[in-house]
């Protein structure tokens, strides 16, 4: 898998016009990105959970799996009081033949996308899927990694589905 490659600034990438190809080149980024996260995705049920150096808790959750499709959650989970605090969140779906990573949701605060005016569809999904790619990318540099034996210790350490925030895309 080659590491990915932006000869362009943050900004400029943000504000060019995407093209299809490119869409599914950073979608293909995206997969070999969260492969290297998890490398047995395709065998992986349940909830995971990892932690890095700084204590942040990294959560995936496989909600549905098939031979060629993988439906997720993917969060970060910080602690603000007593409250757990899911930021960002992001559901995606992996398909494992086209070697292809999509965000069908995301919900972060971290960068200024929700108050941009996205134009079409595809600029949007550039964007979700930027984010994504530099946030898959974080996460690999600060150690997170999901395996078999990734799996939380138990349900009760994680807040109940009611507690959770809905995913908005960029809200």
């Amino acid at each position: 898998m080659r590491r990915p490659y932006y000869p362009w600034s943050l900004a400029a990438l943000l504000r060019g016009r995407p093209t299809l190809g490119g869409l599914l080149e950073l979608c293909d980024e995206n997969y070999g990105l969260l492969l290297r996260l998890a490398p047995e995705l395709p065998r992986l049920r349940g909830h995971h959970c990892t932690r890095a150096e700084d204590g942040v808790a990294l959560h995936l959750e496989i909600q549905a799996q098939t031979p060629y499709t993988s439906l997720l959650r993917l969060t970060h989970r910080f602690q603000e009081g007593v409250q757990e605090v899911d930021d960002p969140a992001a559901g995606l779906r992996v398909y494992h033949d086209a070697r292809q990573l999509e965000v069908l949701e995301l919900r972060q605060q971290a960068l200024p996308l929700i108050g941009q005016p996205y134009g079409s569809a595809l600029q949007r999904k550039w964007r979700l899927n930027l984010f994504l790619s530099k946030w898959l990318g974080y996460c690999l540099r600060q150690g997170y990694y999901f395996g078999q034996h990734s799996q939380c210790p138990s349900v009760s350490d994680q807040p109940a589905a009611a507690n959770r925030r809905p995913l908005l895309v960029d809200g």
